[in-house]
């Protein structure tokens, strides 16, 4: 059981507020009820050390919990409950909230309720005012978010804990793997979020009270992270893997707009390509095991690369494998069917990467630079990202 610190500044009552979350989704319904056992006593226990180092008062105990542990079969909020097989547990977690002024931790996912749900349209994901609405008995929904932030609230509601404050711990909008997963439309989606959130106009089940705080998903790509949801699973980084900002955009901080990391230092600009004087029958072959250690996400359909043709795309896995690898000559071998050349292969919006200097690539001293680099990053955007409001 995994446990994670949420640390920001900003808090309404104070100067400093923290959160010690019991897990990463544990109750994800793919999971199974693996984890249910243990994520209440998990909790209660560090609450009892919280308790005994005095700091009860100061760090709140809370449970994330992901966008499927609360359903609506037919779409409308006021439909909305819990998982028949979360039930038990969800009512034990609430009451332990509750007794601490705990807030009920959850991720909304306007992307993959768009991708589930052939019923909610991109605009009406993207807060367009031109978006069909939804209506459910006398309560018009503009949006996906409200949509989805009040079929919580219902569920919350039938098992007893309306009023209970909520943290949006997880949102974003993908920017490659999958069809609509671009940065222009990320950009769209966080402005239209930003914009709403700021408003204060809350949801038709809780007008003028929107969540304490919001979480954006993430600071950068993860190109090791589980892609069994999907491949676009990889790219929810408002920068990429290097550090760069994916789109123009303030977080509603005025004219603070995103800023490159600077000083990143890359491997020598050399890329691994197939050779096209090789015989090639066994080509996707070797590209298929090449994408299996390593993240080829981009070539999938609608993905930044899945337009480019034969053989480019065995070369985009050729080069993922070799720079995952440290751009070692034998990591573009491949049969003899690899090639490495310094005329850059990147195709319109595909980018073939050069991978980050490393530990493995660098002195000891230079790394050390390199991840405070990382860290102090990590740390700025930390206190960007959490919205208090």
């Amino acid at each position: 059981m995994s446990i994670w610190i949420f640390l920001f500044p900003g808090r309404r009552s104070k100067g400093n507020e923290r959160y010690v979350a019991v897990g990463d989704e544990p109750f994800l319904q793919s999971y199974g009820d693996r984890f249910h056992p243990f994520v209440i006593g998990a909790a209660m226990n560090i609450q009892a050390a919280l308790t005994k180092a005095n700091l009860a008062g100061e760090v709140k105990v809370v449970v994330p919990c992901s966008f499927d542990t609360f359903v609506s079969e037919s779409g409308r909020p006021s439909k909305g409950h819990f998982r028949t097989d979360l039930n038990k547990t969800m009512i034990e977690l609430l009451t332990f909230l509750s007794k601490h002024h705990s807030p009920f931790f959850v991720t909304i996912s306007p992307f993959i309720s768009f991708q589930q749900n052939k019923n909610i349209s991109l605009d009406f994901s993207l807060f367009k005012e031109n978006a069909r609405h939804h209506n459910d008995s006398h309560r018009t929904y503009k949006n996906s978010f409200d949509l989805s932030y009040d079929t919580l609230v219902s569920a919350l509601s039938k098992i007893g804990f309306p009023e209970i404050d909520i943290v949006v711990a997880c949102i974003g909008w993908p920017t490659d793997g999958a069809a609509n997963a671009t940065s222009s439309i990320a950009e769209t989606f966080m402005k239209g979020l930003i914009d709403h959130l700021h408003s204060k106009t809350g949801t038709p089940l809780r007008p003028r009270n929107p969540p304490i705080e919001t979480f954006i998903f993430s600071l950068l790509d993860e190109d090791h992270r589980s892609i069994t949801s999907g491949n676009f699973e990889r790219h929810w980084g408002v920068f990429t893997f290097d550090g760069q900002a994916k789109y123009h955009f303030n977080f509603g901080q005025g004219t603070k707009n995103l800023v490159n990391a600077q000083l990143v230092e890359y491997l020598a600009p050399k890329w691994c390509v197939v050779n096209n004087n090789k015989e090639l029958s066994n080509a996707s072959a070797s590209a298929l095991e090449a994408c299996s250690t390593s993240d080829c996400t981009a070539l999938s359909p609608g993905g930044s690369c899945s337009n480019i043709s034969w053989p480019g795309n065995i070369s985009y896995a050729f080069n993922s494998y070799y720079q995952q690898n440290d751009q070692r000559a034998d990591s573009c071998d491949f049969g003899g069917l690899g090639l490495i050349t310094t005329v850059d292969p990147s195709v319109d919006t595909c980018r073939f990467f050069v991978e980050l200097q490393t530990s493995h690539s660098t002195s000891a001293h230079e790394a050390y630079i390199f991840l405070r680099i990382i860290l102090l990053l990590a740390c700025l955007f930390s206190c960007l990202l959490g919205f208090t409001w």
